[in-house]
């Protein structure tokens, strides 16, 4: 179990303020929490510690309690009457002096949230009803210059949409909640319709400077169709340049304009087929970390982008290195320190869709990620600059080997490869640890199907199967 650090330590010693509550909560989550909850999210955010004492002694939470209470705070988190709109939190279990605490880091929200229908802001003598209307209104204006995504597109409907990316989402949700919790337990978006969802992911909304209700940005975003993100917001773009022999220009490119998801298996795919291939033994399950670092590099280029700034965004491999620039709104000036680091979301319903789908975890988790894997992967230093133009660069210690490019090849050429062998096997090479459930998911076709065609690669001694089926992975022949 992972020990209370030394920041937040110090931050519990400093008491109770606007941005620190204490909870005792010995055995179930206390009623007031999803008040305090409200209140961060509607202001600028905060910490939450349950098992502490109001003058900040340590006194743990019952540790026979914490599963079910865990399992309590993400179901309530999707309940709308604790908390509306819904939101995905993550509650941390810490160790300090043989007790157990559980730490909930709350971001600041891009909407106005309320609690059992009552609207909260926080102060320092802490949680607050917010009754006037003005008040309200004006926090809704406040939230919607920070936050593009929120933008409103009171004419765009579900036909604007990719009903199929939304599916996607769905099923991907479903598969993260069973691995997650090892059980029968379903993630609320299965039995919702497209609508429902939308409004419970808030991606449907009221703009409160017009009164009218609209799709959102980040609805477009995530599940437009190309034409309607062209139509929203034109300059939408991320550039991956694979730059090694033509340093002028680049030996590889994909210029990617359409929605997120898609742009994003787009990145990982790119990383895959140009970073060479390494893994580690993580206690006794096997890691692919070339697939580790870019989903990390690239769900931070996707989800934390300044989307009115017409930057475009990049993802560069060099010899050296990976190198990513994104637009930026900062609200710190340079170089990031991940010892005191104090995540934000920039684009917190875009974020919390990645999260449900198990593309990214908790806020705050991919710098940290970045560091442990890339100190594995190459032996460097990860470095993160905050300007108006967020860049990071990640070390590599790169081999030029073409086996990437000549695999796809000598396949096609010497063997007679059915079109779903290809989709297979394009998968599998993109990541060797990719489960039959991912499989069937990515491509879209049966159990039966996936298992068939992963028999006839494996018969035509293409693939093979490494390890056990829970922590093994799959193995290229040619």
């Amino acid at each position: 179990m992972k020990q209370l650090s030394k920041e937040l330590l110090d931050i519990i010693n400093e008491r109770e303020k606007a941005t620190t509550e204490f909870k005792e909560a010995r055995n179930k989550l206390p009623k007031s929490l999803f008040e305090t909850i409200c209140s961060f999210l509607n202001r600028g955010g905060g910490r939450i510690f349950l098992g502490v004492k109001d003058d900040g002694t340590i006194i743990g939470v019952d540790k026979e309690a914490i599963r079910q209470m865990k399992v309590d705070f993400e179901n309530a988190c999707r309940n709308p009457e604790k908390i509306n709109p819904s939101i995905s939190l993550n509650m941390e279990e810490l160790e300090y002096n043989d007790k157990v605490i559980l730490y909930i880091y709350v971001y600041e929200g891009s909407t106005i949230y309320d609690s059992h229908g009552v609207i909260y802001d926080r102060g320092i003598e802490g949680d607050y009803k917010v009754k006037d209307t003005i008040q309200i209104a004006n926090l809704g204006i406040r939230k919607s210059a920070d936050y593009t995504e929120s933008i409103t597109f009171p004419y765009a409907t579900l036909n604007d949409l990719d009903s199929n990316l939304i599916q996607r989402a769905r099923e991907l949700a479903q598969f993260n909640y069973k691995s997650k919790y090892k059980d029968d337990t379903e993630h609320p978006w299965i039995r919702m319709s497209d609508e429902e969802l939308l409004r419970s992911a808030r991606l449907y909304e009221k703009d409160l400077k017009t009164g009218q209700f609209g799709l959102t940005l980040a609805a477009i975003l995530l599940f437009g169709k190309d034409e309607t993100i062209m139509s929203a917001l034109p300059h939408h773009r991320t550039d991956a340049i694979y730059r090694i022999k033509d340093l002028d220009r680049y030996d590889d490119r994909d210029d990617i304009r359409t929605n997120l998801i898609d742009s994003y298996y787009r990145l990982i795919a790119f990383c895959n087929k140009h970073l060479d291939d390494r893994f580690y033994l993580d206690g006794i399950q096997r890691k692919d970390l070339r697939n580790l670092i870019a989903r990390e590099i690239c769900s931070n280029l996707i989800i934390h982008r300044e989307f009115s700034n017409p930057f475009v965004s990049k993802l560069i491999i060099e010899k050296d290195f990976i190198k990513t620039e994104n637009a930026n709104k900062c609200r710190r000036l340079g170089k990031i320190n991940p010892n005191n680091y104090e995540p934000y979301p920039k684009n917190p319903k875009i974020a919390d869709v990645f999260r449900q789908m198990g593309l990214v975890e908790e806020l705050g988790s991919g710098v940290r990620n970045l560091m442990k894997y890339t100190k594995i992967y190459s032996g460097g230093t990860p470095k993160f600059d905050e300007e108006d133009i967020f860049t990071a660069i990640v070390p590599i210690n790169y081999k030029d080997d073409t086996i990437n490019d000549t695999l796809t090849d000598t396949t096609n050429d010497t063997l007679k490869l059915s079109e779903n062998n290809k989709k297979v096997l394009k998968e599998i090479k993109a990541n060797n640890s990719i489960t039959r459930e991912e499989l069937k998911i990515k491509i879209g076709l049966s159990d039966r199907t996936i298992s068939r065609n992963i028999k006839e690669l494996q018969n035509k001694q293409i693939i093979k199967r490494e390890g056990s089926k829970k922590a093994g992975y799959w193995k290229i022949l040619i």
